[in-house]
């Protein structure tokens, strides 16, 4: 079902307002205005005809932008459908590492450099505990993916882990996790070494650009344990992929969250995990809803998605096949993630059958421009 509002709706009522008032960069200004024109003559199109009825249907190309409400539901398919492809009969692990808030005003400044380093220190640490023959003692991977929201739409940088629950030793055995699938390594002590590796590099960065960070700051860092949480490894591989294709292609706010837009006020659902997860409403003026909608467009060409370890382009080919030959399973087969495929398995939609008589196929007769609009004969 189609939502009653959209994001686009806020930014024609109090987009331009906002932008004035608002020094943004370039690349935030070309994410509101993708999101604000997508599916519109602003980005051409096609018509397409009916060869039965004669039905004749416009559609307007998407911005494609990964910040748009509107752009991701296919995507999150097709990514889910081919990395199945990379999946182990072993079990996976969601590990989740938190950056403190004090460093909020640093990150805003510097979030390439600092989105960066969280990667990096994060893969270390996997690594480093993996490697570790009192824990696991084999190399393994990880696919990661950043957010950087929470209640409300704040900013609140972190990343979630998908880690499977073992690795590869020197010979090219699968070997399993020590805890038998209770939990992957000891949380204490990973968020110990996160937050000291996180530090130092803190601290060569702001040494190499020439940044001072005040004593105040880093003895606020090391005041309270930094967090990584780490669920329960999932009941199987594919609901793993599944779990992860969400987290990937969600944005900070869908419009099915927006329930209201009345007098310069926004009005949004929330869930409240404090209260079981229970949705409850939340209201900002557009220029506040706006202003932190813009806190989580990500650098342009930033990579939010990356994979490490076995898992990583070079590698997985070979260390896929090695861990398959040591489990005795076999590779899944391929599956078509065409589009129109994912489409019509997904959501029952034939996009080529026509809307009307149910019977004939569209068949395109126009490409419309970027800007052009089609007006059909009465």
């Amino acid at each position: 079902m189609n939502p009653k509002y959209e994001f686009a709706d806020i930014l024609k009522l109090y987009g331009q307002e906002f932008k004035q008032k608002e020094n943004l960069p370039s690349y935030k200004l070309k994410v509101l205005q993708d999101i604000e024109y997508c599916r519109t003559s602003y980005f051409g199109g096609h018509v397409d005809k009916c060869n039965d009825c004669g039905h004749i249907h416009i559609s307007y190309n998407s911005c494609r932008n990964r910040h748009c409400p509107k752009c991701n539901g296919l995507k999150k398919e097709k990514w889910i459908i081919e990395r199945q492809q990379d999946l182990l009969p072993v079990k996976y692990f969601h590990v989740v590492f938190t950056l403190p808030h004090v460093l909020n005003s640093l990150i805003l400044k510097y979030q390439k450099e600092l989105y960066n380093l969280l990667f990096q220190t994060v893969w270390s640490v996997v690594k480093t505990f993996s490697e570790d023959e009192k824990h696991l003692g084999a190399k393994t991977g990880m696919t990661s993916v950043l957010h950087t929201w929470g209640k409300c739409l704040s900013f609140h940088p972190h990343l979630h882990c998908i880690v499977p629950g073992g690795g590869l030793d020197e010979n090219g055995n699968w070997k399993e996790t020590r805890t038998e699938g209770k939990f992957l390594f000891p949380v204490k002590a990973m968020s110990q070494v996160f937050r000291a590796r996180f530090v130092s590099g803190l601290r060569e960065f702001a040494k190499e650009e020439n940044i001072c960070l005040s004593k105040q700051l880093t003895d606020k860092l090391f005041e309270k344990e930094w967090v990584v949480y780490a669920k329960r490894s999932f009941k199987n591989p594919s609901s793993t992929i599944e779990y992860l294709g969400r987290y990937i292609h969600k944005i900070a706010l869908s419009n099915h969250q927006i329930i209201d837009i009345e007098n310069n006020e926004i009005s949004f659902l929330q869930k409240n995990y404090k209260n079981g997860g229970k949705k409850e409403v939340v209201k900002l003026s557009a220029n506040e809803f706006l202003r932190r909608f813009c806190l989580h467009i990500l650098p342009h060409k930033f990579r939010k998605v990356r994979h490490y370890g076995f898992l990583s382009g070079r590698n997985k080919k070979k260390a896929l096949e090695q861990a398959r030959k040591s489990l005795n399973a076999e590779a899944l087969p391929k599956v078509d993630s065409d589009w129109k495929t994912v489409l019509e398995k997904k959501y029952g939609v034939n996009p080529d059958s026509c809307p009307k008589c149910k019977k004939g196929k569209m068949k395109t007769i126009h490409e419309l421009k970027r800007g052009q609009e089609y007006y059909p004969l009465e």
